[in-house]
């Protein structure tokens, strides 16, 4: 995990910003790259993700939080994210991994 809060954050934030269009990933497959768990990398997207897209992180079991769906929606069919009839998102079809950080992907 990073040394300080702050690192912590940009790494977070710089992961959800790699996040391809119309691909998701989850707080737990950042958590694996930045340390800690799904729960503090929820935490600082709630303090710190408005910048970024996020609706590409989500649970590990394809749904937001129910407070986001309405407003991740209309991004999920603006980029052709694949979603499952009860209109959570396809996380077999559009997970992307994390991996290590590296270079952003063009939004």
């Amino acid at each position: 995990m990073p040394r300080d809060l702050e690192e912590y954050v940009e790494a977070v934030l710089e992961i959800v910003e790699r996040v391809p269009r119309g691909r998701v990933t989850t707080y737990g497959a950042i958590a694996d790259v930045v340390g800690g768990g799904p729960r503090q990398v929820g935490a600082v997207m709630s303090r710190h993700g408005g910048p970024v897209p996020w609706w590409r992180v989500i649970r590990a079991d394809g749904s937001l939080p129910p407070s986001h769906e309405a407003n991740a929606r209309p991004h999920y069919l603006d980029e052709g994210t694949p979603l499952r009839a009860s209109g959570a998102v396809d996380l077999r079809a559009a997970f992307w991994d994390p991996g290590p950080p590296g270079p952003k992907t063009t939004t």
